[in-house]
């Protein structure tokens, strides 16, 4: 239940995130909430101002014994008891009675864990601002680097490296807009007690989980039902399609940096080692790192549809599901944004390969520029048979799609030698990916401000 790491994993910046991930991290999310909830409780006058305050200061990890909440819990076989016992003892007498007052222990346990990921999803969203930065400068810079547009693997019509940035950014630009406007149904807290009706606190029940939301900057669960997992499986989707966002950019550098297409390759750091017996080699390291966890990420929202559909009002083998799988969700799409955001930084553009490689065809790659220029004269169908006859013939005999152009009669009675030059070149034909270019690029831009505000 963990991320797949390797030597580059160590190299990378975290923006902090790893450490709530830790055990201490995820303790201290509990006393937060149980903070919290004193707190709340305190205001409503449900308990004594003086306890809550004695609760709040007592919620710091370094006031729990750890050692005896771990032998509590060897005792008794429950997972959140003997940290509540471990609390109480850390409060003074009066008030530790009051800790977890009205709450049940999914109550604290769920919230803390959405709480500890809530501040996850704003370091993520930064690690994704930068992305953004890094594609716009790269979008911007290659605006006019000619090169290849494919479709199933073949060579389709010319494009620039700037406008499949530029589809990798609008690609992450709705990956934000959809975590954005999800946190108000993921990051709810829910208090409803031990069934999720307010048995024990009745209305006030309701004004105590308004107020821990809004104490704990978060949203407040509607009906705060221990069955409801959906927004769980909501959040998990919502990761693993940022991993597919990272995925394909992935993939597209894997592929291209091969030999045989040589057009772009992986920031190298000199004296990295690529093989134990192999010197000459280079591998994509940050490109594997990526394809390995979104490949993993990407089967855990069907494990959370299954556990979704347990009966009654609440199931312990749920919780057990979710848990780990949210965590497992956390850790997989921490590694595979740090290696995006490195990636994207570093990423070399050979210019003159892709060039070279755009040529390949020797032309047909315009083939529908030609057949558009003809159709308005005799239509599109019959300008489509020609080229078609025209290209197969250039295909099959092995000839220069220029030399069989200059030698059809229909052709050169349309088309001067120097228009059907001129029609061939790559950069006549690659449409508005130019303008997509620069305008994705101050679009990232926009949205990385807005993200860092």
């Amino acid at each position: 239940m963990r991320a797949m790491y390797d030597s580059k994993t160590k190299t990378m910046y975290d923006y902090g995130m790893r450490e709530l991930l830790t055990k201490e991290a995820k303790y201290q999310s509990w006393l937060d909430v149980e903070a919290a909830l004193a707190k709340a409780q305190g205001e409503l006058g449900i308990i004594p101002k003086e306890a809550a305050e004695n609760i709040n200061a007592a919620c710091r990890i370094e006031n729990i014994d750890l050692e005896e909440m771990d032998r509590i819990y060897q005792e008794i076989g429950h997972g959140f008891v003997p940290f509540l016992k471990v609390l109480v003892k850390a409060c003074d007498e009066k008030s530790g009675k009051y800790i977890h007052f009205g709450a049940t222990t999914q109550n604290i346990q769920q919230s803390a864990q959405l709480l500890n990921m809530y501040k996850i999803h704003q370091k993520l969203l930064k690690v994704v601002a930068q992305i953004l930065e890094n594609l716009g400068e790269l979008a911007e810079n290659h605006k006019d680097t000619i090169m290849a547009g494919r479709t199933h693997g073949r060579h389709a019509i010319p494009i620039t490296y700037g406008y499949k940035v530029s589809v990798w950014i609008n690609d992450f630009i709705a990956t934000v807009e959809r975590l954005r406007e999800s946190e108000k149904r993921v990051f709810q807290i829910m208090m409803g007690g031990a069934i999720g009706a307010f048995n024990s606190l009745g209305e006030d029940g309701r004004k105590v989980q308004q107020r821990v939301a809004e104490i704990l900057s978060m949203y407040s669960m509607e009906i705060p039902s221990r069955n409801i997992n959906a927004h769980k499986i909501e959040y998990i989707m919502n990761l693993a399609l940022l991993a597919s966002n990272c995925h394909k950019i992935a993939e597209e550098v894997y592929a291209t940096s091969i030999e045989e297409y040589g057009e772009v390759s992986e920031g190298f750091k000199k004296g990295t080692v690529g093989s134990s017996t192999m010197p000459h080699k280079i591998n994509p390291k940050l490109s594997k790192g990526i394809i390995a966890n979104s490949q993993k990420i990407y089967s855990l929202p069907q494990v959370g549809l299954v556990a979704n559909a347990r009966p009654f009002e609440a199931d312990s083998s749920s919780y057990m599901i979710f848990d780990a799988t949210l965590e497992e969700a956390i850790s997989l799409i921490i590694e595979i944004i740090l290696r995006t955001e490195e990636l994207t930084k570093d990423i070399i553009v050979h210019k003159e390969k892709m060039y070279e490689n755009v040529q390949i065809n020797k032309g047909l790659d315009n083939s529908e520029y030609i057949m558009m220029k003809i159709a308005e004269r005799v239509g599109k169908d019959q300008a489509h048979s020609l080229l078609y006859h025209l290209s197969m013939e250039s295909l099959n005999n092995r000839v220069d799609f220029e030399e069989i152009l200059l030698q059809d009669e229909k052709i050169n009675s349309v088309f001067t030698i120097k228009e059907i030059e001129q029609m061939l070149k790559p950069e006549s034909y690659i449409g508005l990916s130019e303008v997509f270019s620069v305008e994705m690029a101050k679009k990232a831009r926009l949205i990385a401000k807005a993200i860092e505000k």
